[in-house]
């Protein structure tokens, strides 16, 4: 029925089958905005707020606190208000008959390939449409592709988002040359080659960060802009016990408060998103390719690589997102950069900000790529 609009479990990343309604934000009967955050959702990886696709007042919550629901199910209903209680009964009923959840293995979003590119073997994923100036994600130490879980979608909505795992991470090869700053950005620039893409705009997180700003240093016309979320390269100090513990941690028990210094409030790690880390550092190769990154980069219990004389050669448009309670590198390494350079400060953000303020991050990302 027209004035109808349902509201329905979002797919964040590649492995999302469920989600748990952990909360509801807002009560039946309350007019709500699009974008507005109207409930929290905890997935396999990290608990996050979802923001309304659609404007109204919320007629109907299908699914409880506490509830789980698979990818597309109905939570909620939203409608004019003059639409009859009978008609949202009618659309509830109708929507929950004919609802059928994916199968276990069915595709439902783009798979991730394995691309030969700058001497490296790399996994990546590409969303969106052919046409319009791509995106490229690069994840942190120790990440991949699924950081970009609650961001790589929303960004590919009207144009191609590539996402990468790096050398040494995820899926790719694990075999690393030295693990420096520069070795990553010839393979990224090599996965650009591979891919066709001439240029981009570059998104990097952490250690991706200072990948990205070193590939507009030493390639410039392959870049359209940067945002640089949390940076390494901008100062020295970073948080020596959580690279220490991230890399010789092989237990979920003693790995986890490592794992939560990520983050701003520590309850929004699940235990899947610890034990994946494991599974990663399980893989052959895996340990030995973060040490060679730890020795190139962290040595010393500080970062090596200092990047914030050489900002102001950068030409392309740079934006800077780091999370205010940042833990592992400190806020304060946004402060005083070049007049040029764009700054978001996220209040109640850790490390991986994108993830935690991901609607917030978001909207930068697409202004900056505009």
């Amino acid at each position: 029925m027209s004035g109808i609009e349902p509201i329905t479990m979002p797919k964040w990343g590649l492995s999302m089958a469920e989600g748990v309604l952990t909360r509801w934000e807002v009560d039946v009967g309350a007019a709500i905005a699009v974008g507005q955050e109207i409930m929290d959702i905890e997935t396999d990886k990290i608990a996050n707020a979802f923001e309304s696709p659609v404007a109204g007042v919320l007629r109907r919550r299908v699914v409880d606190e506490g509830d789980t629901a698979p990818v597309g199910a109905l939570l909620g209903v939203v409608s004019e208000q003059d639409v009859p209680d009978a008609a949202i009964d009618d659309f509830v009923r109708d929507f929950v008959e004919s609802f059928e959840p994916a199968e276990e293995g069915e595709a439902t979003t783009p798979a991730p390939e394995i691309i030969d590119a700058g001497g490296h073997r790399i996994r990546h994923l590409k969303a969106g449409p052919d046409a319009g100036a791509a995106i490229l994600l690069i994840h942190g130490f120790g990440a991949d592709m699924s950081t970009w879980m609650f961001n790589h979608a929303v960004l590919a909505e009207n144009r191609p988002v590539h996402a990468i795992d790096l050398p040494g991470h995820g899926g790719s090869s694990k075999e690393l040359a030295d693990g420096s700053v520069d070795m990553f950005a010839d393979a990224a620039l090599g996965y650009m080659d591979a891919a066709g893409l001439e240029a981009a705009h570059l998104v990097g997180h952490s250690l991706g960060g200072a990948i990205a700003a070193t590939i507009a240093l030493k390639s410039p016309l392959r870049v359209a802009s940067l945002t640089l979320i949390a940076p390494t390269g901008l100062g020295p100090e970073i948080a020596a016990e959580f690279i220490e513990g991230f890399v010789t941690q092989s237990r979920s028990r003693k790995l986890r408060p490592f794992i939560e210094m990520l983050v701003d409030d520590p309850a929004t790690v699940t235990a899947d998103m610890v034990e994946e880390v494991l599974k990663f550092k399980r893989l052959d190769g895996a340990q030995t390719a973060l040490q060679t990154i730890v020795a190139a980069n962290f040595s010393g219990h500080s970062q090596n690589l200092d990047l914030r004389d050489r900002l102001a050669d950068i030409k392309a448009p740079v934006h800077i997102i780091w999370g205010q309670t940042d833990r592992i590198i400190p806020a304060r390494h946004a402060e005083g950069l070049p007049a040029h350079i764009g700054i978001s400060t996220l209040p109640r953000a850790g490390h991986i900000v994108h993830m935690e303020k991901a609607a917030e991050v978001n909207k930068v990302i697409a202004e900056v790529a505009k």
